[in-house]
């Protein structure tokens, strides 16, 4: 309860300049309490006996009786060692017009995230990215920052060339043929063509494997992926043919999460405007510069603390181009654009992420943040495009739609077509964004459809269903006719579900700042699981309307609150319905 801190701050002052304690020795203790019936915040003062000279209880004792009478705070105790301090309700309601305002300072910011490889649909394992990038833009939004949101388009990798390759040399009959033993298309998402497409990856990757023709197969390809490289236009144009409808029909998936991007830029931009030739002639120059015997180029990064492969390849032999060198290019523009740079990667990509940050610093430039993830996995392993071993984003939304729908039609039959199935689309969605949100970044799980697909507490159901009463609470407000009204005068002995809630809508902007700062979306997902739990309390406990009178006192808590649980469902790209 960060809003609490400087007034506490303030009282503790003469305090501890009685006990001769510079500021910067206690002011930093001031936390969270771990335990809330403790109080909201505490100061531990075991830190504070060497100087002091004192035992930490009575130091603690000390403090408690010293701490004057104040308004704000209701309690101040010291526990074992601790000072603990609980806020006034009454200084609670006061704060609940500005309960939800980030208390950080505003900055720019340009957020990559996704970036897949335009060869096939989106799978619940690459999703992961758009779902944690897209939560960051819109939990960074809600904090106030101005944030642009891209998408780095791989337009002439291998993965794009294997795709090119394949529907320039391969029939619909052929690719049936050497996919015969895989499950057959199903034709649900004929015409979508990301789900047409991926066939033909599949099939060209079967053939680079087993079949007689791989190598003469492969060194097509490669010819491809160099000439690429080169910024050959004919090839760029022929990949991007290729990948266009491909990536057409995974930003439809994104689209239907609510996911989108402000900005797309090509790999290929550097290439033909003359950054990467530009760059690979500046590394050349660096004192941390090699070349292996097969004539390619790179920085030996051991000298800049890199342990294990500190070999950093920048140039082939032939001249051309990695991809790792056309993302520091792409970094150095980034640079440009923005005051501070957010990457979303996958946890393979530590290694290269390294790399690429110190030949950023050496080249007298930062390194991003980077949010790594850990992989979703089916029980039988990683998911993966090219073993065509996945469970597609498309088909898991369409599941998750036919399951909301039976559930809302089971609880309100007396609804029609059209509103259970826009009602269950809100539902199915936000229950699969929240099912990957609410898991830490870095903790990997294992997909299963029944979680995915629940819709029970700890779900975005469940927070939805807090903001639908809010709302039907207004909506039997406002058609009430005229109502008497009364206020609550006495704060001191609120019902438990009202002091509850005021206590989780103090913690908003902790919980958003916290989130932000350290790039971890869970954060603030799980405490709008905590929001909406202290309403359904309060909801039980509060009744704002109760015959013909309106306790005007909980009405204005329960729309601080519907306002509140609005804010947060759209930070986290949940839609916040109105009636479930």
């Amino acid at each position: 309860m960060n809003r609490l801190k400087p007034i506490i701050i303030n009282e503790l002052r003469p305090i501890f300049e009685k006990l001769g304690i510079d500021e910067n020795h206690w002011h930093p203790l001031i936390q969270t309490s771990r335990e809330s019936s403790q109080g909201d915040l505490t100061l531990p003062c075991f830190p504070l006996a060497k100087i002091v000279g004192k035992n930490p209880l009575e130091i603690a004792n000390s403090i408690a009786t010293e701490f004057p009478s104040v308004a704000s705070i209701q309690q101040c105790n010291a526990v074992n060692g601790y000072v603990n301090f609980r806020a006034s309700n009454v200084w609670m309601f006061e704060q609940l017009p500005s309960c939800t305002d980030s208390m950080l300072e505003k900055k720019q910011i340009l957020i990559e995230h996704t970036s897949a490889n335009p060869n096939g649909p989106f799978h619940v394992g690459r999703a992961r990215n758009a779902i944690l990038g897209d939560t960051l833009v819109r939990l960074h939004r809600l904090a106030g920052n101005e944030v642009t949101a891209e998408y780095y388009v791989d337009d002439m990798g291998k993965q794009v060339a294997v795709l090119a390759w394949a529907l320039e040399h391969l029939t619909k009959e052929e690719v049936d043929s050497i996919l015969a033993d895989k499950e057959a298309d199903s034709g649900q998402w004929e015409g979508k063509t990301d789900h047409q497409s991926v066939r033909w990856y599949q099939a060209a990757q079967s053939l680079r494997q087993s079949s007689e023709r791989k190598d003469s197969i492969e060194e097509e390809i490669t010819t491809l992926v160099h000439a690429s490289e080169h910024g050959n236009s004919e090839v760029l144009r022929q990949f991007e043919n290729a990948y266009q409808p491909v990536l057409d029909g995974m930003l439809e998936t994104l689209q239907r999460l609510g996911i989108q991007f402000d900005r797309f830029t090509k790999e290929s931009t550097f290439v033909i405007n003359g950054d990467v030739a530009t760059l690979i002639d500046t590394l050349k120059k660096s004192e941390l510069h090699g070349e292996a015997e097969n004539g390619a180029l790179f920085l030996d990064l051991e000298p800049r603390g890199l342990t294990g492969k500190t070999e950093f390849f920048y140039c082939r032999g032939d001249g051309s181009s990695l991809y790792a060198t056309r993302d520091i290019a792409y970094h150095l523009w980034k640079w440009a654009q923005s005051e501070n740079l957010v990457n979303v990667l996958g946890e393979d990509h530590k290694l290269q992420a390294k790399q690429v940050g110190l030949t950023l610093q050496e080249l007298n430039s930062k390194a991003p943040e980077i949010v790594f993830y850990s992989f979703i996995k089916l029980p039988e392993g990683k998911m993966s495009t090219r073993k065509g071993n996945v469970v597609f984003m498309d088909d898991l939304l369409e599941e998750a739609h036919g399951h909301a729908a039976q559930v809302v039609q089971e609880l309100r039959p007396e609804y029609s077509h059209e509103e259970i199935s826009t009602i269950a689309e809100a539902v199915g969605t936000s229950a699969v964004r929240f099912n990957i949100i609410k898991v830490s970044p870095e903790k990997g799980f294992t997909f299963k459809w029944e979680d995915a697909l629940a819709f029970e507490a700890g779900s975005a159901p469940f927070v939805m269903y807090a903001h639908t009463r809010a709302c039907s609470i207004k909506e039997k407000v406002e058609s009430s006719k005229k109502p008497s009204t009364f206020e609550i005068e006495d704060f001191t002995n609120l019902p438990e579900g009202c002091e509850q809630l005021l206590r989780a809508l103090m913690l908003f902007s902790d919980q958003l700042d916290t989130s932000v700062m350290e790039n971890r979306p869970h954060i603030f997902a799980n405490y709008l699981l905590q929001l909406a739990t202290s309403y359904h309390a309060f909801y039980r406990d509060c009744h704002v309307l109760e015959g013909n009178e309106v306790n005007t006192t909980y009405y204005a808590i329960s729309e601080f609150a519907k306002n509140a649980l609005r804010k947060g469902l759209v930070g986290l790209g949940i839609t916040p319905l109105e009636s479930m």
